[in-house]
């Protein structure tokens, strides 16, 4: 009988789930401490050792596996705070990074600037060697330039070492033999080789994912040391795996040289899980949204797989590789609250973090943050926040607000705090309209997920918004990226770019190269024990018309390349091309330009445990009122406990809903089902819930 435990650190707090040996589902909170992180964890599996009256040692004794998402990475990357890097490239090439695709990543705005390289140039260095595009080594490396090159950097002066070389990926030989130079010259140094990274064409974005991967892992690389170190000292012979980008986990081994891949390592996690609690229902459409103490995460889901891209964009640094796509935006309970130059109220990017945290916190912050404003609002009750454990500071969030937001507006606390309430909504209606509407989908058409602790006090007004005509609120909310890597199988991935015509295509060579992918990741299932029948490969193909920019991935049918599963793969990319871009082209010729093979190792994962059998469907009962502000006026709403209400119960809105680690806002002319598993149902009043969710469940789809 063992543990599964799920850990998330975010900004703020550390979120630890309990998968039990006895099929419950437990959540713990703790404080995060951007200082010391792994302690942080430590503390925070202490404290969920205690909720379980165990000691540390003996529930990881008993713990079979941990799961853990981090924003290590993602951190460094947006704060520029990463490992000192140097690059070697081919002679000519140096400038790349700076020369980035030649064009503005928005075109219209003269006076956004790119963001400055992660490598100066002074540490870009030009190796002379060259292999052309068809694999031939045109000019042979120069070893004794590139050691002269490498003795430049001096050992201790840099941390990460990116080493990209022109077409590389069709033969890695040069990069190797740099890479065991380097290795002699700085032995502490991380060196991450294109090839390794990512063997496609494709030069800059080749570059800069390559740089990005030495700029982020020495930290990431430490982190995970320190992490599993701890664990270990206290009793921890469990099995430890790390969130990737991609919506899978890996080992601890292979995040430490690929950082690159976890640099969505938390986020990623909440549509993992948003998609397979909204599988309980049959609901495949979804938007997962994540609010949190310093950002908003939206992702929507699509056939009951979160949308992934290859072509990311994190902090304006291009990342090639394939990631869940996240729309993040700063607004968390923790943005700061403010007036701008032009004197309007703003909310975010800033965040107040943990420390010193929000106003009310009494940490010290003297910033207005979302959460003073919910707490001025009443829509936080001080005297149950975060279930008692933090004592929160009302006169103290009172003065932030009238100082710094108030005053300068001129306008009482309380409507300064809606005003913050309602900026940051629209902020948010914003966010999700980015990955709905703007790309050809109808919101009305999907659930709407609703994630972390600040989450449930916002979604109803997101959801009348957007029209929107159901919410899910897991039971889980507070916790969900915790939950969602316990939700998340095993993800590897190998690839290599093949550029063909697809109606040319040398089939023999395509499928040998297949073959070659497919050993290298069954060989890696095997090195992470994991059985053949739990074990699948696919095969993606990147293709796109001739003279395109950009590739669309495709799913081949079956195993092998052949005319028929080639005729497929072209009458699907015509087909997707017209949903992504609004037309295709049957008679422009299709050019294939990279192989992908996804290996995914299935993990066991805990069941939803279902409530007490409860009767028929019943108003809940309120165990107290509270006075908040709402759409202009003073309201008292009923206030309930959710821990205490039965399943099969439902709350008429205007009410409150409280939570130990979270407070559900259900706003007038909504109803809400406490469900069999826990979980919240928000819906218009006069809407049936259960026909709701059969329209949902075969939706018009796309416009």
């Amino acid at each position: 009988m063992t543990y599964r435990i799920g850990v998330d650190t975010g900004g703020t707090f550390v979120d630890v789930v309990l998968s039990t040996p006895d099929g419950r589902l437990s959540l713990t909170k703790s404080l995060a401490d951007s200082g010391d992180l792994a302690g942080a964890v430590i503390r925070g599996l202490s404290a969920a050792a205690a909720d379980e009256g165990l000691a540390l040692k003996e529930l990881l004794a008993r713990t079979d596996r941990l799961v853990h998402g981090c924003t290590v990475a993602t951190n460094a990357l947006l704060t520029r705070n990463g490992a000192s890097v140097a690059l070697l490239t081919t002679e000519g090439f140096r400038d790349v990074l700076n020369m980035r695709r030649g064009m503005r990543d928005r075109p219209m705005d003269s006076r956004r600037a790119q963001p400055p390289p992660l490598v100066s140039r002074s540490r870009i260095i030009g190796i002379r060697e060259r292999i052309a595009a068809d694999g031939a080594v045109t000019t042979p490396l120069d070893e004794a330039a590139a050691a002269a090159a490498i003795a430049t950097l001096e050992p201790g002066s840099v941390a990460g070492v990116a080493v990209c070389f022109m077409f590389s990926f069709l033969d890695a030989s040069h990069e190797e033999r740099v890479g065991e130079l380097l290795a002699a010259r700085l032995p502490g140094a991380h060196v991450s080789l294109s090839s390794e990274v990512l063997p496609h064409v494709g030069l800059y974005e080749r570059v800069s994912t390559t740089a990005v991967n030495a700029f982020v892992s020495p930290l990431l690389s430490d982190y995970l040391g320190s992490l599993v170190d701890g664990l270990e000292a206290h009793g921890f012979a469990g099995r430890f795996l790390l969130m990737q980008s991609n919506g899978g986990v890996s080992s601890a081994e292979i995040g430490k040289r690929f950082g690159v891949r976890s640099v969505l390592s938390g986020p990623a996690a909440a549509p993992i899980a948003a998609a397979s609690l909204a599988g309980l229902y049959g609901l495949r459409n979804a938007i997962s949204v994540d609010m949190g103490g310093t950002s908003f995460d939206v992702c929507l889901i699509d056939d009951g797989e979160p949308r992934v891209t290859s072509d990311g964009l994190l902090a304006g640094h291009r990342i090639a590789l394939p990631m869940v796509d996240i729309h993040t935006i700063g607004a968390g309970g923790g943005s700061i609250v403010g007036v701008d130059s032009r004197g309007l109220l703003s909310v975010g990017p800033q965040s107040a973090g943990a420390v010193p945290g929000p106003a009310c916190y009494g940490r010290g912050g003297t910033e207005p943050t979302v959460t003073d404003a919910n707490l001025l609002l009443g829509y936080i009750a001080p005297e149950r926040f975060w279930g008692g454990r933090l004592a929160v500071d009302v006169q103290a969030a009172e003065r932030a607000m009238q100082d710094r937001v108030a005053t300068p507006l001129g306008l009482d606390v309380v409507r300064a705090a809606y005003g913050a309430y309602q900026v940051v909504n629209e902020n948010m209606v914003d966010a999700i309209r980015e990955v709905s509407v703007r790309r050809g989908f109808d919101p009305r058409q999907f659930v709407l997920v609703a994630a972390g602790g600040a989450g449930p006090l916002h979604i109803g007004a997101l959801a009348e918004e957007l029209e929107i005509p159901l919410v899910l609120i897991p039971r889980l909310a507070s916790v969900f990226c915790a939950l969602g890597g316990l939700l998340s199988d095993l993800r590897y991935e190998a690839s290599a770019s093949f550029v063909q015509p697809l109606a040319s295509l040398d089939v023999p060579s395509a499928n040998a190269t297949l073959q070659r992918l497919r050993a290298r990741l069954l060989e890696t299932l095997e090195a992470e024990n994991v059985a053949p029948e739990d074990s699948r490969l696919a095969v993606l193909v990147d293709l796109r018309y001739g003279g395109q920019f950009h590739e669309i991935e495709v799913l081949l049918a079956g195993d092998v390349f052949s005319p028929e599963a080639n005729a497929e793969l072209a009458a699907e990319f015509h087909r997707r091309h017209e949903v992504v871009n609004g037309y295709q082209d049957p008679s422009h010729a299709i050019e294939m330009i990279n192989l992908r093979v996804v290996a995914t190792g299935t993990t066991a994962k805990p069941r939803m445990p279902e409530l007490a059998a409860g009767g028929p469907v019943e108003a809940a009962t309120a165990e107290r009122q509270r006075e908040i502000y709402w759409d202009g006026r003073t309201i008292t709403v009923p206030v309930y406990d959710r821990a205490a209400m039965a399943p099969d119960t439902t709350v008429t809105g205007p009410a409150i809903v409280a939570e130990e680690t979270t407070t559900l806002i259900v706003p007038p002319g909504f109803d809400l089902l406490n469900d069999r598993f826990g979980n919240g149902l928000m819906y218009r009043q006069g809407d049936d819930v259960r026909a709701l969710i059969d329209r949902l469940a075969t939706p018009t789809g796309q416009e």
